[in-house]
């Protein structure tokens, strides 16, 4: 009896194994862009002017407007830790990876250029490293009290944070800001506060969601709206319009597509959208500075997303278009200005 519980152990072991190593496997498997790439933006020629303002995006959702006079940021998240450290240690920016982040965005150093960093809710992966950037460039930490926490966490002054009130105005230089209220697509990790100053390295999961944002940008008679997560607070966009949208897909694949279609109706279609740009997307765990890689299958289904897109921008004239990669794009080229 005791040598059948002694194989059993070991074939028990040996299954284990195998489980884990084909999970490892498994995570280095990132779908392919090539299937998108007619979706794919164009990059502008070598010395081209792009009209103001340009958006770049950044990886997962951080995203910079510019229009050269002032500069807006969305998260600020250029850390990148790995998936062991993220899942079984404590995460805290990389201060040389915010450095190379800043470089390579065209924010060197304290330009008063940037005015504000915008986490959209307050998940490590979107506020973790917005703190770091305020410090750096003099610019205003703009959020829920969750990402005020993680500011404070990290001791900026609060003279630079500044907590956000849903549906107010706010304006930047030319930028009109407006943050309206989201959700974060349905996970394990979705809502949670941070009710007390944050103080990094932490577990990742210290980092709450908080409030989570739908970021609306008015600027020259153009419109845009930064949706961080594929998720949706019903009703809270009735009325508001933007010719485009940067909408976050992570964790949409797996979802049924009533869910989808409820994404679509609540977001895309609630703000008169044109244009359809997604963003965090990519393999939020790969180093920094590397190329950007779809999410691997057993945490996400890009190709499913896409398909989704492709298939109810096509049925509703919405176009739907992959993302330059910190490159500066004009979002609204080949959209007549509304009047």
């Amino acid at each position: 009896m005791r040598q059948w519980w002694k194989k059993a152990l070991l074939s028990l072991g040996l299954l284990v194994l195998l489980a884990l190593g084909a999970l490892v496997w498994a995570l280095q498997q990132h779908p392919s862009l090539r299937p998108y790439a007619d979706l794919r933006w164009n990059a502008p020629a070598s010395g081209d002017a792009l009209p103001r303002p340009k958006v770049m995006f950044l990886g997962v959702s951080t995203v910079l407007l510019d229009d050269g006079e002032t500069a807006l940021m969305t998260d600020g998240f250029f850390s990148r830790p790995g998936k062991l450290q993220t899942f079984l240690g404590k995460v805290e920016p990389d201060m040389e990876a915010i450095t190379q982040g800043l470089r390579r965005a065209g924010l060197p150093s304290e330009t008063g250029k940037l005015a504000a960093v915008i986490p959209v809710h307050s998940h490590y992966d979107h506020a973790m490293d917005a703190p770091e950037v305020v410090r750096r460039t003099g610019a205003l930490l703009l959020g829920s009290e969750s990402t005020a926490n993680v500011g404070r966490g990290a001791g900026l002054a609060e003279s630079q944070i500044r907590v956000a009130k849903l549906g107010e105005p706010q304006r930047f230089g030319r930028f009109t800001v407006t943050l309206y209220p989201s959700r974060h697509a349905p996970t394990g990790f979705t809502g949670g506060e941070i009710t007390a100053p944050l103080r990094p390295p932490v577990r990742a999961s210290e980092y709450k969601e908080g409030q989570s944002y739908a970021l609306h940008v008015a600027h020259g008679g153009r419109t845009l709206l930064i949706v961080g997560s594929a998720g949706f607070e019903p009703g809270a966009l009735r009325g508001v319009q933007a010719e485009v949208v940067l909408q976050g897909i992570g964790a949409l694949g797996p979802r049924p597509e009533s869910y989808r279609d409820a994404l679509w109706t609540e977001v895309i279609a609630a703000v008169g959208a044109r244009r359809v740009i997604p963003i965090h997307w990519d393999d939020f765990w790969q180093p920094p500075g590397q190329p950007m890689v779809p999410m691997p299958p057993p945490l996400d289904d890009f190709d499913a997303s896409m398909a989704y897109l492709r298939d109810r921008g096509a049925r509703e004239g919405v176009e739907v278009r992959l993302p330059l990669e910190w490159q500066a794009m004009d979002v609204w080229a080949g959209l007549p200005a509304r009047h």
